[in-house]
């Protein structure tokens, strides 16, 4: 007779990291590699609008001391610095020639800060992301908090409360709510700084700077976030595995948090990379009433005077962080839910 190996339990080893998540690291790569197409595509539609502003091209390229002299002296050197950067050339060689500039780095000249714009975009990024990202993270904690208390006690004073909030936030626009904060806060009450970044002076700290830009991106994303929090665990805690798991005698914080949650979890998710974009691109205009030195700022101030070289960077930022936005949806909904990612392994 043969020998027949029995296997028990232990003698399976638990799958490796990276035979666990190969599936969503292939996705992951994929993507990666379809957004260069998709980024050129979106450019190349960007730079075709930007090029056919009315303006002076020069500007975008040339610091103004270099247009400079007597009026025969400007003509003669507008006609010498357009044959030498190829104004006059087709437009889809200007185009190509502008991505292999970008891609070494240079990012032409700005008109409004009178400095090439890659000495000064990244800071402006990051400004947008330092205010952004806490009003964001904020809103995100505060709703799913209030949203989880307000679907288990439906109909409560509590939860009529925060729902007449959550539709008041979505339907005020963030310019009105950035200045009736501005009249409380900083007219009214003199507790904070109407405006700005830092005090020069010194006088007050910089922290104070931040708290009404990020009040109005964390109000404002509450109200929108709490209502998509509130209605999800509202629809699982309708389920049929939520009434088992209360008939099997689980506690009503193990039927919340472990099974209820979990699940409600899975529609917030897909919805926060889509909303990532909108996030700073609905900033636009609380930086241009706070002179919050931004990237949405920027973006104003720089369509406002022409400035062609800022415009278009800024506006391919904002291409790339679309992309990426819904990258993080994807991804995020796999991590949340097993069944899809494991679905890749069939």
């Amino acid at each position: 007779m043969e020998n027949i190996d029995i296997k028990h339990e232990s003698d399976y080893k638990k799958p490796s990291f990276l035979e666990k998540y190969s599936p969503l690291i292939k996705y992951i790569l994929k993507r990666l590699l379809l957004i260069i197409p998709v980024i050129l595509i979106i450019s190349f539609f960007i730079f075709s609008i930007v090029e056919f502003m009315p303006g002076d091209p020069l500007n975008a390229f040339l610091n103004p001391e270099q247009l400079t002299g007597t009026p025969e002296e400007i003509e003669q050197k507008r006609l010498f610095f357009t044959q030498k950067l190829g104004l006059n050339d087709p437009f889809i060689v200007r185009f190509f020639r502008w991505w292999k500039q970008l891609l070494s780095g240079e990012f032409g000249y700005s008109v409004i800060k009178n400095r090439p714009v890659k000495e000064f975009i990244g800071e402006h990024i990051l400004n947008s992301f330092k205010a952004n990202l806490l009003g964001f993270a904020l809103a995100f904690v505060l709703s799913i908090v209030i949203g989880i208390k307000s679907a288990v006690k439906k109909n409560s004073i509590f939860d009529k409360f925060f729902t007449v909030f959550s539709i008041a936030g979505i339907s005020l626009p963030r310019f009105f709510l950035a200045m009736l904060l501005i009249f409380l806060f900083s007219i009214t009450l003199k507790w904070l700084p109407i405006s700005g970044m830092t005090d020069p002076m010194g006088y007050r700290p910089d922290f104070q700077y931040y708290i009404l830009p990020v009040l109005v991106i964390t109000l404002a994303e509450l109200a929108f976030l709490l209502k998509y929090v509130r209605n999800s665990m509202l629809e699982v805690l309708k389920q049929d595995y939520i009434r088992t798991a209360r008939a099997k005698g689980l506690s009503e914080k193990v039927v919340i948090y472990r099974h209820a949650f979990r699940n409600a979890l899975i529609p917030i998710v897909t919805l926060l990379g889509a909303n990532i974009p909108l996030l700073f691109s609905g900033s636009i205009i609380v930086e241009k009433i706070f002179v919050w030195p931004g990237i949405g700022n920027l973006i104003n101030d720089s369509y406002k005077f022409r400035d062609r070289s800022v415009l278009i960077v800024a506006l391919i930022f904002f291409a790339l962080l679309t992309l990426l936005g819904n990258l993080m949806q994807d991804v995020g909904y796999s991590l949340v839910d097993p069944r899809i990612r494991e679905g890749g392994k069939k």
